[in-house]
């Protein structure tokens, strides 16, 4: 299971309004109920993570790994898409990741606040949750999330 994850409207609240408050680190504090409803994704799971943010080029993985887990968010494993030098939309980008590089029937969900990813064709378009980008990730949106990895996950 993958989760393809961005992070600002995600974890970090895109509020003009606002000057964002960074860390120790260099980058922005994260929303702590986003970040607590990825972490129940990420339990609930066990689930990757692939990072599509635009910041993604910015860190080795290593070093993504402990700016996550500093915000209290611990994934099995971290990946992040190649950088994007052609400037490409993170729709383009999603396509190219799912027609080159996805794993056959592995059970990704797409977390992003991209409206352009409407867009996406609808059997990938069916795997993202889009969040509002003031707001970031809720409760409700780690629900349709965890629904969507586990589709073919079965009950008893």
């Amino acid at each position: 299971m993958l989760i393809l994850l961005d992070i600002d409207g995600v974890l970090v609240s895109a509020n003009s309004w606002k000057k964002p408050e960074f860390m120790e680190d260099g980058f922005p504090m994260f929303n702590a109920r986003s970040v607590k409803a990825l972490q129940r994704i990420l339990s609930e799971t066990n689930a990757s993570v692939l990072l599509t943010t635009s910041h993604k080029s910015k860190y080795k993985v290593a070093q993504w790994k402990d700016l996550l887990k500093s915000r209290g968010i611990s994934a099995k494993k971290i990946h992040r898409l190649t950088s994007n030098s052609l400037q490409t939309s993170r729709k383009d980008e999603i396509l190219q990741w799912y027609n080159h590089k996805r794993i056959p029937n592995e059970e990704f969900v797409i977390i992003d606040d991209d409206k352009m990813l409407n867009d996406l064709p609808e059997n990938i378009k069916q795997n993202l949750v889009l969040t509002t980008p003031s707001v970031g990730l809720t409760d409700d949106l780690a629900d349709e999330a965890i629904s969507i990895l586990q589709k073919n996950v079965y009950h008893y």
